[in-house]
């Protein structure tokens, strides 16, 4: 579920999304990727993010860009 992967407050860095427990912003996992940088590179430099936080907000993603009514699971 997403909201077990994501998490935002306006007193973390002002509402920008972040993984849930850190002050990773989701964006930096997806610059990463469309950087043309490995999974395992931002693990190594997010060590606060866990491999299935990442999974499943991959997943919701996946879920969301290819079914037929454009929902992501919540």
């Amino acid at each position: 579920m997403l909201k077990d992967i994501v998490n935002i407050d306006p007193e973390v860095l002002s509402g920008t999304p972040v993984f849930k427990g850190t002050r990773v912003p989701i964006k930096a996992l997806f610059d990463y990727l469309e950087g043309g940088k490995t999974l395992d590179a931002f693990f190594d430099d997010f060590p606060a993010v866990k491999h299935s936080q990442v999974t499943g907000l991959l997943n919701a993603a996946h879920q969301l860009l290819t079914s037929s009514d454009g929902k992501a699971a919540a």
